[in-house]
């Protein structure tokens, strides 16, 4: 089975990556987005859980979003929230949301699955533990699954590209507890928004990771700067 994996060097993505290879058994091919985003120290992790979990191929796209702003992790501008709750993550859409960025990087994985003949496209969205983001919903993937199969070759010829997203009803401990099975190296991966040398500890990315990481009693092996 060969499959083309969404993977961002977060925990989540990292997780997918590893189930992929794993426990499906699959051929697997990276593709990861520098659009320019703040936290763009996530693509070193990328590169970095690439390699060590042995992929076909690791290939990194290269766009600008920062054109039109939108989300604070375009647009240096806008603050990114910090120290919220659950609760208060949970209230709205939050500024980090990047205006459609899953329907972009789902196309783009598309086009290279159907370029390469793979037969699955992983994404490591999550409907539970989530920033309120409307591109991580069951719905959403529904939806972009049947783009799938009305917009290829290979979906119009019956054999459409299917999206897994294997996380998208886990809790983020859960999705831990699955990436402790499949010996996820988390000290190679990157979760925080912020775009400093260290994690800073207070934006939501690094709130619900740390938070999931507690309550399992365990300690993130990352190095954080708060």
């Amino acid at each position: 089975m060969k499959a083309v994996i969404l993977l961002s060097g977060g925990l989540d993505s990292s997780t997918i990556l590893y189930k992929a290879k794993i426990e499906d058994d699959c051929e697997c091919h990276a593709i990861s987005f520098d659009y320019q985003q703040r936290h763009r120290r996530e693509l070193h992790s990328a590169v970095l859980i690439a390699q060590k979990a042995g992929v076909v191929k690791h290939q990194v796209v290269n766009f600008d979003l920062r054109q039109w702003g939108g989300s604070a992790l375009t647009d240096d501008t806008i603050d990114l929230p910090q120290e919220r709750t659950l609760d208060e993550m949970a209230q709205n859409i939050p500024v980090t949301y990047v205006p459609a960025r899953n329907t972009i990087f789902l196309s783009f994985a598309l086009s290279y699955a159907e370029a390469i003949a793979a037969e699955r496209v992983y994404i490591g969205v999550n409907a539970l533990d989530y920033s309120g983001y409307p591109d991580c919903r069951p719905d959403y993937i529904q939806a972009m699954q049947e783009v799938f199969r009305l917009g290829t070759k290979q979906g119009r010829e019956g054999q459409p590209i299917d999206i897994v997203p294997p996380l998208i009803n886990l809790k983020k401990t859960e999705i831990i507890q699955l990436g402790n099975q499949l010996g996820v190296p988390w000290e190679l991966t990157w979760s925080c928004y912020a775009g400093g040398d260290l994690a800073c500890g207070v934006c939501d990315s690094c709130h619900l990771r740390l938070t999931a990481f507690a309550e399992l009693g365990l300690v993130d092996p990352l190095t954080y700067a708060s």
